[in-house]
């Protein structure tokens, strides 16, 4: 089994590498550098605050120098959406997605009007047989109350939707990442980390608790792009589709980078081929370049499997000084 490599060539250069056409090359970078090297990577991210250098104790207690950004959660190049049909009659151009069993669905009106087949439970009753419309949280109150790990009992058999609007202007999300990251023999659930940020900002979250989800006779789309809204943390992805990728180039893309400071790519190669050879993190050293994570495929709800290394925090609070060693309090 290959380790992930050590601060000596971190994953963060891995482009500039690439470009270089220099495998494995490692990089000595001042500090100005490396921040300009981020500030660039986030060129298209709604910044509230610039990247900056900072001080920052990791998951697993190694205290070392991160890199800290400021960011709405809110795509600048799109409009997020659709999510919920509101009638069966109601086609894919006016719904999201579904991951279910690895595979990608069309959140449309006819899967709606299909779920008691579909997991064959007859509980599901989630539209009026007699007019086709589906029920649909259209508040921030429904969607507080049906989004929940418990969720409101009124809300069960809806197809539950929380909308841009219902994020606060105040919410913002501050990722502090490790600059080098310090590799873990074995890699961590990465649930209470989150994968990591995605060049335009929008958090690439863990996967999504589709049990709890579908155990109340609820479903919540995804949109075409993979995300949806919580209001408290703003949108998120679960999924990494193409909203992310650029016109394919002679390397593989960078589409973010992990909570523990390694590179995330998309899921296939420039030339359409699967990556081979990853761990059970979704990360290898190949393609000629230093230790790197691939996105999961769609279908899977899992765009990181685990983490690798260390990592670092994420938070709403921009003021906060990054301790990941430290358990998060429990509301």
């Amino acid at each position: 089994m290959t380790y992930p490599q050590t601060a000596a060539n971190p994953a963060k250069w891995l482009l500039l590498a690439a470009a270089l056409a220099v495998p494995n090359l490692a990089f000595a970078h001042s500090e100005a550098e490396e921040l300009q090297e981020i500030t660039a990577f986030f060129a298209g991210a709604q910044l509230v605050e610039p990247p900056k250098i900072v001080d920052c104790t990791l998951s697993a207690g190694t205290k070392t120098r991160c890199f800290s950004v400021t960011v709405k959660a809110e795509p600048a190049g799109y409009t997020p959406g659709p999510w919920c049909p509101t009638n069966i009659a109601d086609g894919a151009e006016k719904a999201g997605i579904w991951l279910d069993g690895g595979k990608v669905f069309a959140a449309d009106g006819a899967f709606m009007e299909k779920l008691a087949d579909f997991y064959e439970d007859k509980e599901w009753s989630i539209f009026d047989p007699e007019t086709g419309k589906i029920n649909v949280t259209d508040s921030l109150e429904a969607c507080l109350a049906a989004a929940r790990p418990d969720v409101d009992p009124k809300y069960n058999n809806f197809c539950v939707q929380c909308l841009p609007e219902y994020i606060a202007d105040d919410v913002t999300q501050t990722y502090v990442i490790p600059i080098d990251p310090q590799p873990l023999i074995i890699g961590r659930d990465n649930r209470m980390a989150g994968s990591g940020i995605a060049a335009n900002g929008v958090r690439l979250d863990a996967p999504a608790p589709v049990d709890a989800i579908l155990g109340a006779h609820t479903i919540a789309p995804f949109d075409k792009c993979g995300g949806h809204v919580n209001p408290h943390e703003g949108y998120h992805y679960h999924a990494v589709t193409d909203c992310l990728e650029t016109p394919a180039g002679a390397q593989p893309q960078q589409i973010g980078i992990a909570m523990d400071g390694y590179a995330i790519l998309t899921n296939l190669l420039a030339d359409g081929a699967a990556p081979e050879g990853l761990d059970r993190c979704n990360g290898h050293e190949g393609e000629g370049l230093a230790y790197h994570y691939h996105a999961g495929e769609v279908g899977s709800n899992a765009i990181l499997g685990c983490l690798s290394a260390e990592y670092g925090c994420h938070s709403d609070d921009p003021t906060a000084v990054c301790d990941a060693s430290v358990p998060p309090k429990r509301p």
